[in-house]
């Protein structure tokens, strides 16, 4: 286990309109307020997205099972924001609802906000951490500095 301390930093109250893709929003708000370490959390509706829910197997590295969203759904998540290189990385899970169908997963394509989607964000003061290329898992993990 490896652990830093930091504080809270600015907090940023966002809304997301009907159609607007709330991966590529949270990046844009990111670099342009150059929030280098945050967490945030989501409320509400979404169009379409792609989530990862699982490895196949547990074994490492993982292959992932993708789902297709599809439809209007309710969704809850909370994620952060580390930056790999010069762009911020958003990991993001959630829980996507539709009628008694209730998924669990990382979204990771096609975040389309249906309706309205808030968000706070809340940035990460006094931490050096990153995301980098783990080989061993070929994937882009938190690494604290």
């Amino acid at each position: 286990m490896q652990y830093r301390t930091g504080m809270a930093g600015r907090i940023i109250i966002v809304r997301f309109e009907d159609g607007e893709d709330i991966l590529r929003g949270l990046r844009k708000i990111s670099q342009k307020e150059d929030i280098k370490a945050g967490i945030f959390y989501i409320i509400g509706g979404m169009r379409d997205g792609e989530i990862v829910v699982g490895p196949k197997e547990d074994k490492i590295p993982p292959e992932p099972v993708w789902r297709r969203l599809g439809g209007s759904h309710e969704v809850i998540g909370m994620g952060t924001i580390f930056w790999e290189g010069d762009e911020p990385r958003i990991h993001l899970h959630g829980a996507f609802g539709k009628g008694d169908a209730v998924r669990v997963g990382c979204l990771r394509r096609g975040s389309e906000t249906f309706l309205v989607i808030e968000a706070i964000i809340i940035e990460i003061k006094g931490v050096k951490a990153v995301r980098e290329l783990d080989p061993a898992s070929g994937m882009t993990l938190l690494k604290l500095h």
